[in-house]
């Protein structure tokens, strides 16, 4: 099993995920400090008022705000050559439109890129990681407004310029695609109907909605301003390059009955590959014509918006892997949960606690699928394994079945690498444990350092290195040949 001898070993975070500080440095407030905790069988809730003396994870999250250096040294002492992580855009522009940005939080991330470089480490930054700043969600409404558009790339803009000596690998939208699903409607475009803002019950995120002809619109602002930024990014520096991340869903038909195979084709072109044609090949792709005619949606596009889409497309494909499930119209088919989408379940595979089945092969299908499409750079930045840790009395952590899950998904980059796909880096999920974006919980850990930081707002957020940590500084030390297939 050969990987370049450049590859960028690394792992992933996610500043709402793992910061905290959520009022220090001149922060403004985001769309996740308003969502409360969550776990098996109990939602996650929002109310668009705080409740005193409530439990809000993303307020201080892992203490990554005040615990950076220690975590920089901790992967660099794993031997990492990247870490992706994000920028909170509220730490730049409190409100989301400002004129000038915040200079306490450009010197935190000058901070952290400073030092990451100083290790030989390569930062993957991602502009915007389900955070959008409160100010825009309440009183704009989002990326349903236009002008979020142009608040969005002078943001970019900004910290393009300000870090384009230490940070070369830029990521637009965590996965963008998921604007196309109820869920993403808060978590990626900042959409809240109305009827959600000044209430004082709490409300369960899956049960929030918002029009579908409002979300589709709001991923067209999105898709443009994803673009302008790509255009201007070109300007900023020739070093820069800029890439999409979508969260791939890998879908397989539940049966070879041709209805079970057309319901998985039209699920993954709607959930996969729609985000990533357009980021890709900068124009709609002719498949969604129907979807929109069959679903009364009409884009309202601005004149210049086709040529803008088509002049910013992006350098390389991210994307996230971690499970996969099937797709029949038999409404009776066992269900199985997974990343922000529940499918059925598939009998040849087993799953997480969380429901979440574990397919390594499925990721050399993906990556082999999404190479034959695109034939651009690709990195996986994010794939993970969470689950429980127990901390034994003498302090260590054995996650041997984190280890099978990574070895194993590693094992299956490396066939797709033979096969001929240009696979250029790959990010763990995560760095140290953090807040589950699904859940809010802490007990979902997906670290290879584990942080001291419980469900119920205890512990010391003492970092403590699992066997996973040291597995991991073995396979990059010795570039993936220690991998067993």
């Amino acid at each position: 099993m050969e990987f370049k001898e450049n590859f960028l070993w690394g792992v992933a975070t996610a500043a709402n995920q793992c910061e905290g500080g959520y009022l220090e440095g001149g922060k403004g407030l985001t769309i996740q400090d308003y969502i409360k905790g969550g776990g098996i069988g109990k939602p996650r809730m929002f109310r668009s008022t705080m409740e005193e003396g409530a439990f809000y994870p993303s307020h201080d999250a892992v203490d990554h705000y005040h615990h950076y250096e220690e975590d920089i040294r901790l992967l660099a002492e794993m031997g990492c050559k990247c870490y992706r992580m994000s920028i909170s855009w509220a730490r730049i522009f409190p409100t989301g439109c400002e004129e000038e940005p915040n200079q306490e939080g450009l010197s935190f991330y000058k901070n952290i890129f400073t030092l990451c470089k100083s290790h030989g480490i390569e930062p993957v930054v991602t502009l915007s990681h389900f955070e959008m700043p409160w100010y825009l969600v309440k009183e704009k409404g989002g990326f349903a407004n236009r002008e979020v558009i142009d608040d969005f790339v002078r943001y970019a803009c900004c910290v393009m310029n300000y870090f384009k000596e230490e940070v070369h690998y830029w990521l637009l939208f965590n996965e963008i695609n998921f604007g196309v699903m109820p869920m993403g409607a808060y978590k990626s475009l900042g959409l809240l109907d109305g009827k959600y803002l000044g209430g004082e019950a709490f409300i369960s995120l899956k049960s929030m909605t918002v029009d579908e002809k409002v979300r589709f619109q709001a991923l067209h602002h999105q898709f443009v301003a994803g673009a302008k930024t790509v255009i201007e990014a070109r300007k900023i520096s020739p070093e820069i390059k800029v890439g999409c991340m979508i969260g791939h869903i890998t879908q397989y038909p539940l049966t070879c009955r041709p209805e079970d195979m057309l319901e998985c084709q039209h699920k993954d072109r709607l959930l996969n590959k729609f985000a990533g044609d357009v980021a890709v090949f900068g124009s709609y792709p002719s498949y969604m014509n129907r979807y929109f005619k069959e679903h009364q949606i009409t884009l309202q596009k601005e004149p210049e918006d086709d040529a803008i889409l088509k002049a910013g497309c992006v350098d390389f494909y991210t994307f996230s892997y971690y499970m996969t499930n099937c797709a029949t119209i038999d409404d009776a088919a066992e269900q199985t949960d997974g990343n922000l989408l529940e499918g059925a379940r598939n009998p040849y595979l087993t799953a997480s606690e969380w429901g979440w089945q574990i397919d390594p092969k499925g990721l050399r299908y993906t990556l082999n699928e999404l190479w034959d499409r695109y034939h651009l750079p690709m990195m996986v930045v994010e794939n993970g394994f969470g689950a429980p840790d127990e901390v034994d009395a003498d302090g260590s952590i054995h996650d041997d079945y984190r280890i099978s899950y990574l070895n194993d998904h590693i094992a299956a980059m490396g066939e797709a690498i033979e096969d001929g796909v240009d696979l250029f880096g790959y990010t763990i999920w995560s760095a140290m444990d953090i807040v589950s974006a699904g859940t809010g919980e802490m007990k979902k850990r997906y670290g290879l350092i584990y942080v001291d930081r419980h469900d119920d707002g205890s512990g010391d957020f003492k970092r403590i290195p699992k066997d996973s940590y040291y597995w991991y500084a073995k396979c990059i030390q010795e570039n993936g040949k220690n991998i067993t297939a």
